[in-house]
C-alpha cells in the first residue's frame, strides 16, 4: 500500500528552529562524600577538565555560556547554555559528567526552554494603536516622535529577545513561572486585548529598572514542567528582590502568576567558581 509522502513545501526536519536558540538552565552539587574518594590527581585532573569544558571561548562552547557559584543548599554551582544546536549544549553537560570528577558533580535542578519574541510585544502598528488609546493623534507632534523611536528600536529588541547577549552584571537570579488555568483567574480564556493590556503594564514596570536589571524570558511550553523561565541579571542584589517585589503588584502577576524556585547566584570565571567551592 503506497502511503502519501509529505507535502512538497515542507522544510527538511531539523533539531533547529526557525529563528531563536534552545537554552538550558543547569544547577549542580558537589557530592563531598564523591569527592574524597577520588585521588589528586584524579581531582587535579578534573579541575582542568572543567575549566576546559566550561570556557566560553573554546572549540565546542555554545553561543552563550555563564558560570555562576549559586548561593543556598539547593546547588553549588550555575550554567546558563543558548545555541542553535540543543545538541551542541547537552555536549557540554556530557562532558562534565564523564570528566574526571564527574561523579561528584551532581545535577540539582534544569530548566530547558527557548528564546522568543512574545506574542504580546506590540508591532509598530500596535504601538500606534497604543498611542491613540493614550490620548495622541498623527496631528501630535509626540506621535512621531514616540511612533519613530519605537519603530528604531524594536529591530534590535526583538534581536535581543531571539538572539541575547548576557550582560556584565553579577547577579543572576533564574525562576520557572506560569500563567493560572484556575475557575477564579484563568488566563487563557481572557481575550487577547485584555491579555495584552496587563503585559504593557508589566513591561511599563520592568521598564524603571533599565540599567539596573536585565531580563531574558524563554518559552518553555512543551519543553519543560513550566511555561515561561525568567532570567533576571542585576548589577547589584537590591536590585533583584525590587524588580520581582514590585512587578508583583501588576495584574498579570497578581492575579494570574505563579511561580516556581528561585535561584539566585553570582557571576564568574569557571576557574573563579572551582576556587570559590574548594573543589
Amino acid at each position: 500500500m503506497n502511503r502519501p509522502g509529505p507535502p512538497a513545501n515542507l522544510p527538511d526536519p531539523t533539531v533547529q528552529m526557525s529563528e531563536g536558540w534552545h537554552c538550558l538552565h543547569i544547577y549542580y552539587r558537589i557530592n563531598q562524600s564523591a569527592m574524597r574518594v577520588l585521588t589528586d590527581a584524579d581531582c587535579s585532573r578534573g579541575r582542568e577538565d572543567v575549566i576546559r569544558i566550561l570556557d566560553p571561548e573554546s572549540e565546542h562552547a555554545p553561543a552563550r555560556l555563564q558560570v555562576s557559584a549559586t548561593s543556598g543548599h539547593e546547588a553549588d554551582m550555575g550554567l546558563i547554555l543558548m545555541d542553535p544546536d540543543p545538541l551542541k549544549i547537552d555536549a557540554v553537560t556530557q562532558m562534565l559528567r564523564s570528566s574526571a570528577i564527574g561523579t561528584a558533580l551532581v545535577p540539582a535542578y534544569s530548566f530547558v526552554s527557548i528564546t522568543e519574541v512574545s506574542e504580546y510585544v506590540p508591532s509598530v502598528e500596535q504601538f500606534a494603536d497604543r498611542l491613540r488609546r493614550e490620548g495622541l493623534g498623527p496631528d501630535d507632534p509626540a506621535w512621531q516622535a514616540k511612533l519613530s523611536g519605537y519603530e528604531q528600536r524594536l529591530p534590535a529588541m526583538n534581536q535581543q529577545r531571539l538572539y541575547p547577549d548576557i550582560p556584565p552584571f553579577p547577579v543572576i537570579a533564574f525562576y520557572p513561572m506560569n500563567k493560572l488555568r484556575t475557575p477564579q483567574a484563568n488566563w487563557f480564556m481572557e481575550p487577547f486585548s485584555a491579555r495584552s493590556a496587563m503585559m504593557a503594564e508589566h513591561a511599563t514596570s520592568g521598564i524603571r529598572f533599565a540599567g539596573r536589571v536585565s531580563q531574558l524570558i524563554t518559552a518553555s511550553t512543551g519543553f519543560d514542567d513550566w511555561e515561561w523561565g525568567v532570567t533576571l541579571w542585576g548589577r547589584a542584589p537590591e536590585h533583584i528582590k525590587e524588580i520581582v517585589y514590585s512587578m508583583r503588584f501588576d495584574r498579570a502577576s497578581a492575579q494570574y502568576a505563579e511561580f516556581g524556585p528561585f535561584y539566585i547566584s553570582y557571576a564568574m570565571s569557571a576557574e573563579e567558581m572551582l576556587a570559590h567551592l574548594r573543589v
